[in-house]
């Protein structure tokens, strides 16, 4: 199966501008940059060996009306390279994704899947290698106690707002949002705060104590607030 919904040149470089950069130097950035974007509560479903980078299709679940309404529907508009992003205020008593749609996620190449709330069938995503973020796991159906109230719209994701076409970094470590309109700057500056931690690793390979190498290269003021 293939997407017919490609993804547009300009997602491609803001995904590139992330390229070697995990959550932790992207959180620094953020931190020193006097950005939130740590997205608290949510975490991986394994350990993930590689960072999963893509601009955010946004999703709003809402108690679900009588009779009830769509509860995924809207995966047919999710481009290549995408993260879904489901805000589900952070419910765990019933799941908004499940091995259904993590199969057809991973088909249409679509890059990642968090979530405020829970997932189920995690073993489908775990063999499939599918990326999941998520504040928990729970094997209750959403059918007809949930339903999608908006795609596209701005929602809150473990206290962090996002915004559509935000840009998305997780990792084993977690997931850090990062505004659209900043993403060039978080970039440069984790890459910054990254060459620096590099020249202390260097630098205690080679025989310096850790104060020494901190010291000397100001580690401690990396991701202060300029």
């Amino acid at each position: 199966m293939t997407n017919p919904r490609k993804a547009h040149a300009e997602d491609e470089a803001m995904v590139a501008l992330f390229t070697g950069l995990d959550t932790p130097s992207v959180s620094d950035a953020m931190d020193r940059l006097g950005l939130h974007g740590q997205a608290l509560g949510i975490a991986p479903l394994a350990d993930y060996a590689h960072p999963v980078v893509g601009p955010a299709f946004t999703v709003k679940y809402a108690p679900a009306t009588v009779p009830p309404g769509t509860v995924g529907d809207f995966i047919d508009d999710v481009a290549e390279g995408d993260d879904v992003v489901i805000d589900n205020d952070g419910r765990t008593d019933c799941t908004v994704w499940g091995d259904i749609m993590t199969r057809y996620a991973g088909l249409r190449r679509i890059a990642a899947t968090v979530i405020d709330g829970v997932c189920r069938d995690v073993s489908q995503a775990l063999g499939d290698g599918y990326p999941l973020f998520t504040a928990g796991r729970f094997m209750r159906t959403g059918k007809d106690r949930v339903q999608v109230e908006s795609v596209n719209a701005t929602i809150a994701i473990g206290t962090v707002r996002v915004a559509s076409r935000d840009m998305v970094v997780a990792d084993a470590n977690g997931v850090v949002i990062v505004p659209r309109a900043r993403a060039h700057e978080v970039a440069e500056t984790a890459r910054q705060i990254e060459a620096v931690e590099c020249a202390i690793r260097e630098r205690i390979a080679t025989g310096a104590t850790i104060r020494e190498a901190r010291a000397e290269l100001g580690y401690h003021t990396l991701q202060r607030r300029a």
